[in-house]
């Protein structure tokens, strides 16, 4: 069976969003094209570990082309989006890895997420193996879901996706681990804590 890839080139609406209440939150990326939608799921870490990659990465064009690239320093607040994710949310597939480039010839970021694939290996180098065969199999490996963003469209998600993860459950300040609304054990008033 042949690869199924979502491309959106360019989308109309790209977003992180969340659905589910903080401590127990869904975390989806979602292209929107006309009528088209795509969601696919992924971990918390990993839409943070995205959207400053991309503005790192953003950080980067900037600098190497002395400022002449089509890329803004700050996300435009003419663009920012806040809405709520698109519905009904049907999930296409959950992220295993993502691939960040920039098009510098279209002055574009594309962003690459891929199902996450189980690999069964007896031997670490079997599946350092299986890896590589899958990487390299652009027509049958798993599902991808491949967006073409602007610089300013960019730093606008880069900009939403920071604070969908920051809007979840206030940290303690004792402790710094998340506080729970129907409780928190803290270490720190226990007596409790690791390493100093």
């Amino acid at each position: 069976m042949s690869r199924q890839v979502f491309l959106y080139d360019p989308p109309d609406r790209f977003v992180a969003g969340t659905v589910g209440l903080p401590g127990r939150r869904t975390f989806f990326l979602q292209a929107t094209a006309g009528s088209r939608v795509t969601s696919v799921a992924l971990e918390k870490t990993q839409v943070a570990a995205l959207a400053e990659r991309m503005d790192e990465l953003l950080d980067e064009v900037v600098r190497r082309s002395g400022g002449s690239a089509a890329v803004p320093a700050m996300a435009p607040s003419e663009i920012s989006d806040s809405g709520p994710l698109d519905t009904p949310i049907e999930e296409e597939f959950r992220v295993g890895t993502m691939a960040l480039a920039w098009d510098g010839e279209e002055q574009r970021m594309i962003v690459e997420a891929q199902a996450l694939v189980e690999l069964d290996a007896d031997s670490e180098e079997d599946l350092a193996e299986a890896e590589e065969r899958l990487l390299q199999d652009e027509e049958n490996g798993p599902p991808m879901l491949r967006v073409r963003l602007t610089g300013a469209q960019a730093r606008a998600f880069a900009k939403r996706a920071l604070d969908v993860v920051n809007a979840g459950r206030p940290p303690c300040p004792l402790c710094s681990l998340p506080l729970d609304p129907e409780g928190h054990v803290c270490p720190r008033q226990n007596g409790y804590r690791r390493g100093a």
